[in-house]
């Protein structure tokens, strides 16, 4: 297998040893996946906060932005009920994931270890807000949603 070099070091701390830690399936991936740690079962509609067994300390001036994994999403419809979930520089607790099923009729059951997310890391600015009267105009203006047709409408 190829190997790619990091980028970027991050202290990680496994809260439970009967887990593997966040990993790469394989090179060049921008998610490590992260696992359950706890065996449950989620129902139609229902949602669920999910313990993972790790925790970081990221630099500052990064963030961890959890997905939904995209197997999962497209074969049995689990999301992520904020995705992508936020996880700050300072944070330093256990990594948990508010899971959602969107089936309306599968039960949809997971044993401790099963890869349920991942995880990428990204480089983000803080910015200064700057308080003004008014914005620089620009093409598209105040159009929101649906401002380039589409949203809503009938084909």
């Amino acid at each position: 297998m190829q190997h790619v070099q990091p980028t970027l070091n991050v202290q990680l701390k496994m809260l439970d040893d009967g887990l593997e830690p966040p990993a790469y399936a394989h090179p060049g991936d921008a998610g490590a996946d992260l696992r359950t740690r706890i065996d449950f079962r989620l129902g139609p509609g229902e949602r669920i906060l999910v313990p993972t067994g790790v925790s970081l300390a990221l630099p500052h001036g990064y963030v961890a932005l959890i997905h939904p994994r995209s197997g999962l999403a497209t074969k049995h419809g689990l999301t992520i009920v904020n995705a992508p979930g936020t996880v700050d520089a300072g944070y330093r607790g256990e990594i948990a994931v508010t899971l959602l099923n969107t089936d309306s009729s599968e039960t949809l059951t997971f044993k401790r270890g099963d890869r349920i997310a991942q995880m990428v890391i990204q480089r983000v600015e803080t910015a200064a807000f700057e308080l003004v009267q008014d914005l620089p105009d620009s093409v598209r203006g105040e159009g929101g949603f649906g401002s380039t047709g589409g949203y809503g409408r009938p084909a």
